[in-house]
C-alpha cells in the first residue's frame, strides 16, 4: 500500500529519522498558517509547497515550488491544488492534487556545500536478505544513474540474524564521502531508517533525496513508502493512510470482494484463480495475437459473486474486447465456477463482448457442460490450445 510523502515522513520522524518538517493541507488560507507555523518551530523564512500525490516526478511535473513570502505561499498553494499534475509516473492523464505538504527551507547557505543523497531499504529477492541502496548521485532517476554510473550505486546486505550492524552504517556513510558532524549523523540516520523499514513492516522505503544540509545535518527531504498490505492487521494506524483517491477505482473495487487486480493495457480481459496461471494465461493471450487487459485473480473461492464482480470490473474497461476465463479445478470445483458464470452472467445482463471459459481439473467436463447447455453465448474450452483458438478467433 503505497502512502504519502508527508505520511511516510510521519512514519520515518516516530522512528528517529530526522526529517524535513511539513504540515500538510488543502486550502490556500490553511497553506498560510501552515507556513506561520513552521516559522515558529523551525525559523524558516522560505517555504517549499509541494503536491502530494503517489507518483514520482512531482518537480519536474511543476508541483514543488519555492515560496518566499507567505504571499507566494497562497499563490503556489491556488496554483497546485486542483491541477492535474503529469509525471512520467502518472501516464498522460495525470493525478488530480487534493493536498499539498507546505515544508521548511533545507537549503540554506552555510559553512559547506548541499549534498543529495539516494537511499532505499527494500527486499533483495535474489539474495534473500534486505538491503540498503545508496548512492551519491541524489535527487535524480535512480534508473538514470544506474544506466550510466552503475558504479556509483552502491548495496549493503543485512544479516536477518543480526540486523544492520554499526561497521555497516559507518561504511555506508564512508561511500557517501562523509566525515566529521556529517559521518555520525548519517550513521543514525542509516540505523534509525532500518529500524523503522523492519518494524513497520514494509515493502519499501525510498528517499530521494536525503540531504546533507550546510551545517551538516542528514535529512529526508522527501518520502516514497510502500506498506506490505499482508501485514497491515497488525498495523491499524497505518492502514488508516490509505488514500484511495490515488488509486485505481477498478483495483479499489476489486479489493472489496477480495480479488487482486491489475490494470493494465490490452484488448484481452482474463480471470484466473491462481497467480501462476494468470501470468501462463497472459502468455497464451499474447501467443494469439491479443494483449492482456488486466491481472484478475479470484484465489481459491471462485463463487457466483467474486466472478460477477469480475466481470463488472473487467468490462469498466472500454478497451476489452473479449474475457478469458481459466480455472484450474483444484480446491474449487469446476462445476461450481460454470454454473457461477452462467449465474453472473444471467445477473449482469446483455454482455456484449464475447466470453471465453477454460475449465481444467476437477469436474471440468460437466462444467463444460453445464455452459454448453445454457443457452448463453459463452465459448467453452477444456486445453489452453483450445482456448487460444478461441481467443484468436474472436479478438482477430
Amino acid at each position: 500500500m503505497n502512502i504519502h510523502e508527508y505520511q511516510g515522513k510521519s512514519i520515518l520522524k516516530s522512528f528517529g529519522v530526522s526529517i524535513q518538517e511539513g504540515i500538510v493541507t488543502s486550502t490556500p488560507e490553511g497553506a498560510v498558517d501552515a507556513a506561520k507555523e513552521l516559522q515558529k518551530q523551525t525559523g524558516t523564512s522560505w517555504w517549499v509547497v509541494k503536491a502530494q500525490i503517489h507518483a514520482g516526478g512531482r518537480g519536474k511535473g511543476g508541483g514543488v515550488k519555492l515560496a518566499k513570502s507567505l504571499d507566494e505561499v497562497r499563490n503556489l498553494a491556488k496554483q497546485i491544488l486542483g491541477m492535474t499534475l503529469v509525471t512520467h509516473q502518472t501516464g498522460t492523464e495525470g493525478k488530480l492534487v487534493r493536498k499539498i505538504l507546505v515544508a521548511q527551507d533545507v537549503y540554506y547557505p552555510g559553512e559547506v556545500e548541499n549534498e543529495e543523497y539516494y537511499m532505499s531499504v527494500l527486499l533483495d529477492r535474489a539474495a534473500g536478505r534486505n538491503i540498503i541502496m545508496y548512492s551519491p548521485e541524489g535527487g535524480v532517476d535512480i534508473e538514470t544513474v544506474a544506466e550510466k554510473s552503475p558504479e556509483r550505486i552502491f548495496k549493503e546486505e543485512i544479516d536477518p540474524r543480526t540486523g544492520i550492524l554499526p561497521f555497516q552504517t559507518r561504511r555506508i556513510a564512508f561511500n557517501l564521502g562523509l566525515e566529521g558532524k556529517a559521518f555520525k549523523e548519517m550513521t543514525k540516520f542509516v540505523s534509525a531508517l532500518y529500524m523503522a523499514y523492519e518494524k513497520t513492516d514494509s515493502a519499501m522505503f525510498e528517499i530521494n533525496p536525503v540531504l546533507r544540509t550546510s551545517d551538516n545535518r542528514v535529512l529526508a527531504v522527501d518520502s516514497k513508502v510502500d506498506l506490505d498490505e499482508n501485514a497491515l492487521f497488525r498495523h491499524r494506524d497505518y492502514a488508516e493512510m490509505r488514500d484511495v483517491n490515488e488509486e485505481d477505482p477498478a483495483e479499489t473495487e476489486a479489493s472489496r470482494f477480495g480479488l487482486n487486480f491489475i490494470k493494465l493495457d490490452g484488448n484481452v480481459g482474463c480471470m484466473v484463480n491462481g497467480a501462476g496461471l494468470a501470468m501462463a494465461t497472459m502468455d497464451i493471450i499474447k501467443l494469439s495475437g491479443g494483449e492482456p487487459a488486466n491481472f484478475l485473480d479470484v484465489g481459491g473461492a471462485a463463487s457466483a459473486e467474486t466472478v460477477e464482480a469480475g466481470f463488472r470490473i473487467i468490462m469498466k474497461d472500454p478497451g476489452v474486447k473479449a474475457i478469458l476465463l481459466n480455472i484450474f479445478g483444484g480446491i474449487v470445483r469446476c462445476d461450481r465456477v460454470a454454473q457461477g458464470v452462467v449465474d453472473a452472467y444471467k445477473s449482469i445482463g446483455d454482455i456484449k463482448i464475447p466470453i471465453i471459459v477454460r475449465l481444467q481439473g476437477t469436474n471440468a467436463e460437466e462444467g463444460k457442460d453445464l455452459i454448453d447447455n445454457s443457452g448463453l453465448k459463452v465459448h467453452s474450452a477444456i486445453t489452453l490450445q483450445e482456448a487460444a483458438d478461441l481467443v484468436k478467433e474472436v479478438v482477430l
